[in-house]
């Protein structure tokens, strides 16, 4: 427990701050989720659609220091490579 005036006001800060990290990272892995079921569902043409969204989503995330830069860019490097390995089926 803190009891020097500063630590208390830190401690307030960073539960604050704590709060705020977990609804951003919570609503990007929300995002990410819905990529992958399209991607799991074979939906490429909708996934594609919803890329654009995600990685703004993803840059907003890091730009606010909640995630870091890099693995930023490593979900928008997987998730892209996944979709577009996603084979359409025949049209009959």
């Amino acid at each position: 427990m803190a009891h020097h005036p500063s630590a208390i006001r830190q401690q307030r800060r960073s539960v604050r701050r704590q709060a705020v990290n977990k609804k951003n990272k919570s609503a990007l892995r929300t995002q990410i989720k819905k990529v992958r079921e399209l991607i799991e569902s074979k939906d490429k043409d909708n996934a594609k659609k919803l890329l654009p969204e995600v990685f703004s989503s993803i840059d907003k995330t890091v730009k606010k220091g909640t995630i870091h830069k890099n693995k930023g860019s490593r979900f928008k490097s997987r998730l892209s490579r996944q979709v577009e390995s996603v084979n359409t089926p025949p049209a009959k």
